[in-house]
């Protein structure tokens, strides 16, 4: 019988971008210096549409659209840290 492979992982550190306190903010338009993972899905929804910028900007982009479109962002949760706002309620 053969082996069964692994599901593939999230890249932690490519997540980590997505994230406060170090993370990647927009750096132009509607939402500048907004964190990656606060931008709405109707931004991001612009973007797939449009095309996503090449290079870094893009992958991070398109990865917290297919997070959200898919209800993963619950994967953001562990990387934001205990003491940020996010995990305030």
């Amino acid at each position: 019988m053969p082996a069964q492979e692994e599901a593939p992982q999230p890249n932690a550190e490519l997540l980590q971008q997505l994230v406060p306190p170090d993370g990647m903010k927009m750096p132009f338009g509607k939402y500048k210096d907004y964190f990656l993972c606060d931008l709405p899905v109707s931004y991001l929804e612009w973007f797939q549409r449009k095309g996503f910028p090449k290079g870094k900007l893009g992958i991070l982009l398109s990865t917290i659209y297919e997070m959200k479109i898919n209800g993963l962002t619950y994967l953001l949760t562990p990387l934001k840290g205990k003491d940020s706002y996010y995990n305030k309620k």
